[in-house]
């Protein structure tokens, strides 16, 4: 197999503003107007007029930009994207791109897509994911999974009529794939891997570490790997089905993990990102909210009225203590919500840190004046850990052994 370009959907807008830093070639598909530029470069603005892509006072169904020479110096800058979309760091911010861009039209507006190998995508995932600091062992971990999960999304057939969940009047039952793209291979924000261009790529070691694993990728059964991984685990990870529809990996198997809980700061100021450093506390934390403020979260987000809440119960707990079947007992009615992300998208503004956690009711009444959720962890747990991985690249374990502490049974292969 050869090292495959990718494309990577970066942002949808009405309006897209962005600078293309030296000389580009423009290509328009047959059925749109012939451009009056063929080459350009500096600031470039389009936007949507009639279900089209207005640039140069010319309409367009879809424009592609590619660089004339050198795409190390050829670059690309978005303006105004955003990153952490409907998480509690969602922000804006410019990022610059290597490779070839791409703009079609889809529902919500105008896509721009980054046409770019995978290897040069890989250095700016790991950066994004993790700090450029981290330890190298760590970065070749994460080099690995990345690439893995990358190649199992391209090599497996994508079925967009897949059931993700079902909704009867006394359940919402859910759950959100990563493949779900129609037009582009991955997407650069959390919903797939952060990719964030080479805004982010600001270490050699970075660079190192996907070179040293160039084409190596997790193998189990002679199949890629879907490699899960999140941000903290909480001290055990969880299994497949908790998260995702009812099915499990061998490899994707419950692990205790100690390294979890060891993290100080100084790891942490090297693996975190500096929007991720301002969640703290997240191995340990805790949620208070007022008989109000828990009718009102619930209510909004699952536009469902159903009365005062009046207790709320854990029905079903993956190994690592997440729930991934809530009850939410109301005094009109009642209603059981899942899985483990629909249960941390209802019970706050944008995500809660995890479904690990115990319920703490208080008030003297029927009717709970607070309920204070003890949790545990940061995201939903499934395969490696970031900061436990973390803690053992800082400990000396190299990346393979940190591979197949969260992996088991698998195995580390070269693809390319």
């Amino acid at each position: 197999m050869q090292e495959p370009d990718i494309q990577v959907g970066l942002l949808t807008c009405k309006e897209i503003s962005f600078t293309l830093h030296g000389i580009y070639h423009v290509v328009a598909p047959k059925g749109n107007p012939t451009s009056t530029k063929s080459i350009v470069e500096g600031e470039q603005r389009v936007s949507l007029e009639d279900g089209k892509i207005l640039w140069n006072e010319k309409l367009f169904s879809e424009l592609l930009f590619f660089p004339t020479d050198d795409p190390e110096k050829n670059q690309f800058e978005l303006k105004n994207v955003m990153i952490g979309k409907q998480f509690h760091w969602q922000q804006h911010e410019d990022q610059r791109f290597q490779g070839a861009l791409r703009l079609i039209i889809e529902e919500e507006g105008i896509t721009a897509i980054n046409l770019i190998n995978t290897e040069k995508y890989l250095t700016s995932v790991i950066s994004s994911e993790m700090s450029a600091t981290a330890s190298l062992e760590l970065l070749k971990a994460h080099a690995v999974i990345s690439r893995s999960w990358l190649l199992a999304q391209l090599t497996s057939q994508k079925n967009d009529n897949q059931r993700c969940g079902w909704i009867t009047e006394e359940e919402v039952v859910r759950w959100y794939n990563r493949s779900a793209h129609q037009h582009f291979d991955v997407c650069a924000d959390d919903h797939c891997q952060r990719y964030q261009g080479v805004t982010k790529v600001t270490t050699e070691i970075a660079k190192r570490a996907v070179k040293e694993t160039r084409g190596e990728i997790l193998i189990y059964n002679g199949e890629i790997c879907d490699t899960r991984f999140s941000k903290c685990c909480g001290g055990t990870t969880e299994e497949f089905s908790t998260c995702w529809e009812d099915k499990n990996y061998p490899y994707l198997t419950s692990v205790k993990d100690p390294f979890c809980g060891m993290a100080n700061q100084q790891i942490l100021n090297q693996v975190m990102m500096n929007y991720d450093q301002q969640t703290t506390n997240f191995y340990r934390w805790t949620v208070t909210y007022t008989q109000q403020e828990l009718h009102d979260l619930i209510s909004t987000n699952t536009g469902i009225e159903l009365g005062e809440i009046l207790d709320l119960v854990a029905l079903a707990r993956g190994k690592s203590g997440r729930i991934y079947r809530l009850k939410i007992v109301g005094s009109q009615r009642n209603l059981i919500i899942g899985k483990e992300l629909e249960i941390r998208k209802t019970l706050s503004k944008s995500h809660l840190f995890s479904s690990a956690f115990t319920i703490e009711k208080q008030g003297d009444g029927i009717v709970p004046e607070q309920f204070i959720l003890h949790g545990a962890g940061w995201g939903h747990g499934v395969g490696l850990c970031q900061i436990g991985a973390a803690v053992m690249g800082e400990q000396g374990y190299k990346y393979k052994d940190i591979l197949l502490y969260y992996y088991k049974g698998a195995k580390v292969e070269r693809m390319y």
